[in-house]
């Protein structure tokens, strides 16, 4: 049991936001007949391709897309990979989404199988839920006894700690060991902050924040969520769910076999995963579900550029999507008729009829400028970029002319350069200064062509 004892008794910091490219992509933005909104849950337009979406998100919560996968079909820049996030986040806040190219199973140090079947893997979630007990309440006193560090006299490290827990119904102080102190520490708790400590590992958990705790300090904008005090006992049973993936497990097997071996001095070093592993993992998980004790969440496996995929590949996919243990796979291409990798022949998307035959193909159109102007609108928004009207036209005519990515990436740029002029809002001639700054493809093939003979072969 870890080292808790009962006792008796009763400035800002901002932190750097990584923006991803489609970090404003919530859902499909459907309404409860299925139907798409012109403009919701960060997608634009697109209503053939959401209405299809919608359907195969439908389809995959009734078990009926066994043995199939889905292909997004369309030019640079549509929004396939937007499509299938949302496609995933229709499906749960927990569900696993994992993205790979197909150029990268010619980049890594082991078979192409071996990184398709850890990215399948990885895409399959197992959630277990287990009866732990716990101390769960808002921290209303937090108390540091310190000692100096064994091997730097200079550093002093938590030795204990003294932390008061509340509910609506209690408040309980318990004395704690030098492990969960130092986590108590490492996660920055202080009055006011909502926590649990797994009674028997000591593990410390910070849930969120409550407000109106005695001598707490609250900002008028905090980057964590609220919450409500919670009630009854502060040490209680709690049911803990927690979701890892195949792939995970796979891993942590590995790694006890590696431990093993290695007492008997046989170094054991292996890239890949054994298939024996791999199917005792299986074994485990089944059983599991048998007795209730999990139940399995398949994810999404998103294949980008999937023409880039052979032959070998595409028939591995095809008894993947066969298999007992298969996440939902999605694939998406930006090539008409093209030769399939490592064959001479050619076909639809380069992909072979016979896995064609086993998808649903959705086409996703380019965008119009109206559609253009909002997609802007939304990642201006959601990078934090103020545009002038001037500006957002002057963007929506280079996605126009040239493409909706490259326009995206001016933004920023954009911004920078007004910021230097001493203004926040960017204006149209920022946008044209940075156009010429930073060149799209088109631009980059002229360059290239006109010094051709200054460039290398």
């Amino acid at each position: 049991m870890a080292a808790i004892r009962e006792v008796g008794g009763e400035e800002r910091k901002k932190a750097m936001k990584r923006i991803s490219m489609h970090s404003h992509i919530r859902g499909l933005g459907l309404d409860e007949k299925g139907e798409p909104i012109y403009i919701a849950d960060g997608l634009v337009g697109q209503v053939e391709a959401r209405r299809a979406a919608g359907i195969v998100v439908k389809m995959i919560r009734e078990g009926k897309l066994s043995g199939r996968g889905i292909l997004f079909v369309g030019p640079p820049g549509s929004g396939k990979t937007a499509l299938a996030i949302a496609i995933a986040r229709e499906l749960g806040e927990d569900t696993p989404f994992v993205m790979i190219s197909g150029a990268e199973l010619y980049s890594a140090e082991m078979k192409k199988t071996e990184v398709l079947m850890r990215a399948v893997r990885s895409a399959i979630g197992v959630r277990f839920r287990e009866i732990r007990r716990i101390y769960e309440g808002v921290v209303k006193d937090i108390k540091f006894a310190m000692a100096r560090h064994p091997f730097n006299p200079y550093i002093k490290v938590p030795r204990a700690a003294r932390i008061t827990l509340a509910t609506k119904d209690e408040e309980k102080t318990l004395e704690v060991g030098e492990e969960i102190a130092l986590q108590l520490l490492e996660l920055r708790v202080r009055r006011g902050d909502l926590i649990w400590i797994d009674a028997d590992t000591g593990a410390v958990h910070k849930v969120g924040r409550v407000k109106g705790v005695e001598k707490a300090r609250y900002y008028d904008v905090e980057g964590v969520r609220y919450r409500e005090m919670p009630k009854g006992p502060v040490f209680k049973e709690r049911e803990i769910v927690r979701t890892v993936s195949l792939s995970d497990l796979d891993e942590a097997a590995m790694a006890q076999r590696r431990a093993w071996t290695s007492i008997f001095g046989v170094g054991l070093v292996e890239r890949e995963i054994d298939p024996e592993v791999r199917r005792q993992v299986d074994e485990q998980v089944k059983k599991l579900i048998e007795e209730g004790k999990a139940e399995l969440v398949p994810g999404v496996l998103f294949i980008d550029d999937v023409h880039m995929l052979d032959i070998e590949a595409f028939s591995f996919l095809t008894r993947v999507m066969e298999s007992e243990f298969s996440p939902i796979i999605i694939m998406a291409t930006n090539r008409g008729i093209t030769r399939i990798r490592g064959t001479d022949d050619v076909a639809p998307h380069g992909i072979p009829l016979d896995v064609l035959d086993r998808l649903l193909i959705i086409p996703v159109r380019p965008y119009t400028p109206d559609e253009m102007r909002e997609i802007i609108k939304i990642r201006a928004d959601e990078e934090d970029v103020e545009l002038s009207s001037s500006a957002l036209e002057a963007l929506v005519k280079i996605a126009s002319e040239r493409s909706l990515r490259y326009a995206i990436q001016l933004m920023q740029p954009a911004r920078i350069v007004a910021e230097r002029k001493g203004r926040k809002r960017v204006e149209a001639e920022d946008v044209e200064e940075v156009a010429r700054l930073f060149v799209d493809v088109s631009q980059s093939v002229e360059f290239a062509k006109k010094w051709e003979s200054k460039f290398l072969k």
